[in-house]
């Protein structure tokens, strides 16, 4: 099974951190904050997924992403469902998932514009812990003081709907046009499986499973690429050593070892866990 440790890209933001996660070094107190860590495939290659790390200390724009079919009509080669996990928040910090009230688009546009949307939106407290599943068309928000893991479809299409009053650009036609403005109805994640291996998500895009420590055999459905992603702890995959922080891809079938205390994310894609 070829298993290949993949770069780390730390991508400076202004409402990014100086302080990060276990498994990644702080940026200098005098640097620029850190609001993202990403997993680089070798070569040119463009993966079906793609593995983020975020660190926030404002809120992000609200947003929306096109699904598959409006994305294939523009020439890009997928929409953008995604989900995270929460692995640290502070007392206060929210995401915005869905609208309070279903809206027309023409409100939507409006209350974009005039900046009311962002008391229309379902501000949801977060916690260390909390997984939340954002398909395509969700207008969404993540807000400040928050660390997450972020799994999603590989692409970078996103339609910005407001951004506080920062000057930068918005997307209104784009954004309102494939936004679904409509109450968040959550995902129901199938859980545990059979010990030490949960299903976070089981498609429509992509599979996500959590796992412990220990030994398992490890196998990606399909010819398909899947990604490990270390949490906490330490092991190796077909003697490719890992620890938390790092990202391994991993092909075929094969063994993994991982410490007592390891807690595991584990995702490929497809509509059905393997």
């Amino acid at each position: 099974m070829p298993a290949t440790l993949l770069a780390t890209h730390r991508v400076e933001k202004p409402w990014g951190r100086h302080t990060l996660w276990p498994g990644f070094a702080d940026p200098a107190p005098d640097g620029e904050p850190v609001g993202e860590v990403w997993f680089q495939q070798p070569g040119d290659t463009s993966p079906d997924l793609l593995i983020k790390y975020l660190f926030t200390s404002e809120k992000l724009s609200v947003q929306v992403h096109p699904n598959d079919e409006q994305a294939q009509a523009r020439g890009l080669p997928r929409g953008k469902d995604e989900c995270w996990l929460i692995l640290a928040a502070e007392p206060d910090s929210t995401i915005a998932l869905g609208t309070l009230e279903p809206m027309s688009r023409e409100q939507l546009r409006s209350a974009s514009l005039d900046g009311s949307i962002e008391h229309l939106l379902d501000w949801k407290k977060v916690k260390a812990g909390d997984f939340f599943y954002s398909g395509s068309n969700t207008i969404h928000a993540i807000g400040a003081g928050i660390t997450l893991i972020e799994v999603q479809q590989n692409s970078e299409t996103t339609y910005r709907l407001y951004d506080y009053g920062r000057p930068r650009e918005l997307h209104l036609e784009d954004g309102v046009a494939v936004s679904d403005p409509v109450p968040y109805e959550a995902y129901a994640s199938p859980g545990e499986v059979e010990p030490g291996r949960e299903v976070l998500v089981e498609g429509p895009k992509f599979v996500m499973e959590r796992w412990t420590g220990g030994d398992r055999s490890v196998t990606v459905p399909g010819g398909e690429t899947g990604w490990l992603v270390p949490i906490r702890g330490e092991g190796s995959v077909d003697g490719v050593a890992w620890k938390a922080g790092d990202c391994v891809s991993i092909e075929g079938s094969g063994q993994l070892s991982a410490s007592a205390d390891a807690d595991l994310l584990f995702a490929y894609p497809g509509t059905r866990r393997a």
